[in-house]
């Protein structure tokens, strides 16, 4: 049976991050891609220019159909830039008792275009943290969420706390590539919460500039992972390792940060 993915995120022109990121990553599983815009970037990889967005109603329309049509096996979202846009999201995720909700807290590009302002963050974290399965960010999206400084180990669990007090089930934090002791790299970390239990992932750190998109491909391959029926520290183990194979097969195009290759074979 065909598991379809829904996501609801912004258009990267440049093809590396967003939609369409979403779009290839969620085919390299298998599973069928379904889509909602809602804002139109103007980006490459070498920064974000600037976007335009679309209406909450927009929004609304476009996942109608979809929902009316299709049996959605697992959704994620990417960027809400607007608090009306996240309130819908919200309200069609209720209404349509959507699950496996991957919410990609998509606040500030890695060249620091802040794609979100703090009342839209806000309605995040009010609205779409409790009906989420997990929430993705990375260190500077934690911190801002928490508005706290992550240094260490111990900074990520009272982040990843912090978060299940505002409402988020299951925190996945990214890129915690340092141990307790700020040592030596030695590998690329990423820690998940389920309630009180904490899982960490490692894999081999790859010295690249091409990391275009990466953030956007975690969260859309752990979407299509719950899609196909596993179980959460699975999914994120299997998105884990498809992105470290994409970084290492990246296309190296580009004058900036390459995109990574979301075309590859799962394993």
């Amino acid at each position: 049976m065909t598991r379809i993915c829904l996501t609801i995120a912004g258009v990267d022109p440049s093809g590396g991050a967003g939609i369409i990121a979403d779009i290839k990553t969620f085919s390299a599983f298998g599973c069928f891609a379904t889509s909602a815009i809602t804002s139109i970037t103007f980006q490459n990889t070498q920064g974000v220019f600037g976007a335009e967005h679309q209406t909450a109603e927009s929004v609304r329309k476009q996942t109608e159909p979809i929902l009316d049509d299709f049996e959605v096996a697992a959704l994620k979202t990417g960027m809400l830039p607007t608090k009306e846009i996240i309130e819908e999201t919200a309200k069609i995720i209720e209404e349509n008792k959507l699950i496996n909700y991957v919410l990609d807290p998509v606040v500030r590009s890695t060249s620091g275009f802040d794609l979100i302002n703090n009342k839209a963050l806000n309605s995040v974290i009010n609205k779409l943290f409790p009906l989420s399965k997990v929430i993705t960010p990375n260190l500077p999206e934690a911190e801002r969420i928490t508005q706290s400084s992550i240094n260490n180990l111990n900074d990520i669990k009272t982040a990843a706390k912090k978060m299940q007090e505002l409402g988020a089930k299951n925190v996945l934090i990214k890129g915690g590539h340092f141990d307790e002791e700020n040592t030596e790299r030695k590998g690329i970390k990423d820690y998940l919460f389920i309630g009180a239990e904490m899982h960490v992932f490692e894999d081999e750190y790859i010295q690249t500039t091409s990391t275009h998109g990466t953030g956007c491909t975690l969260a859309a391959a752990i979407t299509a992972n719950l899609a196909l029926g596993k179980d959460l520290v699975r999914s994120v183990q299997s998105a884990k390792s498809f992105v470290t194979e994409a970084i290492r097969t990246s296309p190296n195009i580009g004058k900036g940060n390459s995109p990574v290759n979301q075309l590859i074979v799962p394993e």
